[in-house]
């Protein structure tokens, strides 16, 4: 019965499937007041990156471990990022009714206007992407980490993307197919984007050499 032991490659896809899930709950349940969903989801990156590389130790200790250690950065971040989304949201939706209102040279206009909104928001949604699972993995100042995950977003484009296709998978099961894979929801997506993340990551990480050292 090797298929079924523990160290099979059966079991430990099986292990990491309900780990996610146990981890998408403490997620959902840390990111209930709003203002904590950023340092739930650095918490959540913190554990799936570290999962991805052989970790096996105790999920819920590392979670809320990672969860107060980057609480304060992760608030902060997570706040800026909630007020940015909605002035682009809103300009988006006033912007969108202009434009169809508009006609002429004024409907160009707003169309350009739209488009520069457009830009914007995959900007955004690239840093929101990258920034948390950076304060979980480095240290680095609230500007540094907006600015590098738009940078290593933009860089590293086939993971952007792939981290993009997994949420919108994600998001069609649950909402057009199968609404009970909720319970693995954040998790399964952080899981399976950790495996691309944490070689982007390893790959921008700065490993002093001995000269530097001196």
């Amino acid at each position: 019965m090797r298929f079924f032991s523990y160290d099979s490659t059966f079991s430990q896809v099986v292990l990491r499937v309900a780990s996610s899930c146990y981890l998408n709950l403490l997620w959902l349940i840390c990111s209930i007041p709003v203002f904590t969903a950023g340092a739930a989801t650095a918490a959540l990156y913190s554990v799936t990156l570290k999962l991805v590389n052989g970790y096996d130790g105790d999920l819920t200790r590392r979670f809320f471990s990672a969860f107060r250690s980057n609480f304060r950065q992760a608030s902060v971040l997570w706040l800026i990022l909630l007020a940015a989304g909605g002035v682009l949201a809103l300009d988006g939706y006033i912007v969108y009714h202009l434009r169809a209102a508009a006609t002429g040279a004024v409907a160009v206009f707003w169309t350009l206007l739209l488009a520069l909104i457009i830009a914007a928001a995959v900007a955004y949604a690239i840093i929101l992407s990258y920034v948390f699972p950076l304060v979980a993995s480095v240290v680095n100042t609230n500007r540094a980490m907006l600015i590098n995950s738009l940078m290593i977003g933009t860089h590293y484009l086939f993971c952007t993307l792939v981290i993009f296709a997994i949420h919108f998978a994600m998001f069609f099961v649950v909402v057009r197919l199968f609404t009970p894979m909720i319970i693995f929801g954040e998790g399964l997506c952080a899981l399976l984007s950790s495996h691309f993340l944490s070689r982007v990551i390893d790959a921008c990480a700065y490993v002093p050499d001995k000269s530097d050292e001196a």
